[in-house]
């Protein structure tokens, strides 16, 4: 049962490293898991729907998402880089009530800006939609989802901000069971709400945003309730909500540079799926690295939790002043991630051809291409070991906009010029595309072994404690 409860401040600055990296990533693996799982049962449902309408229903869907996460990694980036950094090094140097305070501050902010985002995508949507959409059919499904998803999206900023809180305390477990909680209702809610059943009419896409809405909703109430009665040292208190600039000007310096770099991250994404929808065997190809894509996004499941404890644990130490405890860290952190990777893009690599079949039996095209992008992405992944590792670590110390400016260049610098130039004018196609990718996380991965070795990120955010004028 030890090995179930969340690890204390003394744990994560002397116990064994590799242990209790695991014993905070690891329910933070499960909470991905679960959110893996209600995504696939999400479109599972709507996929069920009668008629052609599913076809509409999904690509709504497929339209709306990329907006909706582009604010999300906006609010979240910041909200969740600032908290992770100030909360984990507020515990590590034993001052437990700035930690708190850091993060009454930014539940502030997530809900002030969750309010203002969420009006103005709701007002803008239409005409947006009307500028990315051509189809009507489409347009309208899009246009019904996006806006109870944006009256909602406060639900939607206020788990991401508590999971990243608990997690710099080093508990991933509250987190995994709210979550989780809210997950479980959404998966019960989709088929009900989407399909009808009973009395209840079938709402199609409308009903797909009530169940997401209702079960964030839900997960932000329990979040809520146990900030209030206090969890650890972390409790709501009215006081510490109200604005003040030095706070904010702290956060700023540190949750900007994320919200950045990940909000044009999720914007460039956008712009990689256009270079592979020019392709002249674009529906192929997007078949073939969709299946992938997911395929990736399951493995990595695993990098990104333990990359959680590694900022936490990162942060915890910086904040205490124990640099030797940080560069261990940095160095047994680094290692399980490589071997890490080096395992998964193995098993990929081996079995590329069979994994897409399973995904698509029967369609020779779709698996070809597929497999072929898991050729040459597989063998950049090791690379892409140090480029997670940087994140967490720059993450926990709170010093974002090296990671920043690396994450733009990755993907507007490098990924997609590289894949435009070697798909179109060098003629490569679908495989100058996979080319561009894997260099991208190369030249990425060697430039974060830089930042990893260079003294940028050895030093806390957080002020030295005002000295006692009685000298006690």
């Amino acid at each position: 049962m030890r090995r179930l409860r969340p690890p204390d401040r003394d744990e994560i600055l002397t116990g064994p490293a590799l242990l209790t990296m695991v014993r905070i990533g690891g329910p933070a693996v499960l909470s991905s898991l679960l959110f893996t799982l209600y995504n696939l049962a999400d479109a599972f449902w709507i996929g069920h729907l009668p008629g052609e309408q599913a076809g509409a229903v999904v690509a709504g869907i497929q339209v709306s998402w990329p907006l909706v996460w582009f604010l999300i990694s906006l609010v979240a980036g910041f909200g969740g880089a600032a908290v992770s950094a100030l909360v984990a090094q507020y515990i590590g140097a034993g001052r437990p009530r700035e930690a708190n305070e850091a993060l009454n501050q930014l539940l502030t902010v997530a809900l002030i800006s969750g309010v203002m985002l969420g009006i103005s995508g709701y007002l803008v949507s239409p005409w947006l939609l009307s500028v990315l959409v051509v189809q009507p059919a489409i347009a309208e499904q899009a246009s019904t989802y996006l806006r109870v998803v944006f009256l909602g999206l406060p639900t939607m900023l206020i788990p991401g901000l508590f999971y990243f809180a608990f997690s710099s305390t080093g508990d991933t477990v509250t987190p995994l069971l709210v979550n989780g909680a809210g997950i479980l209702l959404n998966m019960l809610l989709d088929p009900v709400l989407v399909l009808g059943w009973g009395p209840i009419p079938q709402m199609g896409i409308l009903g797909a945003a009530y169940a997401t809405v209702a079960s964030q909703g839900v997960a932000s109430i329990l979040f809520l309730l146990l900030f209030r009665r206090g969890k650890g040292v972390l409790r709501l208190d009215l006081r510490a909500m109200r604005l003040r600039w030095s706070w904010m000007l702290a956060a700023m310096r540190i949750g900007l540079p994320a919200a950045i770099g990940q909000s044009s991250v999720s914007l460039g994404f956008v712009i990689v799926m256009g270079v592979i929808g020019r392709l002249s065997n674009a529906e192929v190809a997007l078949a073939g690295y969709g299946i992938a894509d997911r395929v990736f996004g399951i493995l990595f499941i695993v990098t990104e939790g333990l990359g959680i404890g590694l900022t936490t644990m990162i942060g915890q130490a910086l904040g205490a002043g124990r640099m030797s405890r940080a560069k261990e860290l940095l160095r047994k952190g680094l290692g399980l991630l490589f071997v890490i990777v080096i395992a998964e893009a193995a098993i990929l690599w081996l079995g590329r051809s069979a994994i897409i079949a399973v995904f698509i039996p029967g369609r020779e095209d779709v698996i070809r291409e597929g497999a072929r992008f898991i050729e040459i992405f597989a063998v950049g992944m090791p690379f892409l070991s140090a480029f997670l590792t940087a994140e967490a670590v720059y993450r926990g110390a709170g010093h974002n906009v090296p990671t920043m400016v690396l994450s733009i260049l990755r993907l507007w610098v490098l990924r997609i010029p590289l894949s435009y130039l070697l798909a179109f004018p060098l003629g490569l196609q679908s495989t100058g595309v996979w080319l561009g990718m894997s260099l991208s996380n190369v030249v990425s991965g060697l430039l974060a072994l830089g930042l990893l070795a260079s003294r940028r990120w050895q030093r806390s955010v957080v002020a030295p404690a005002p000295e006692d004028p009685s000298g006690a």
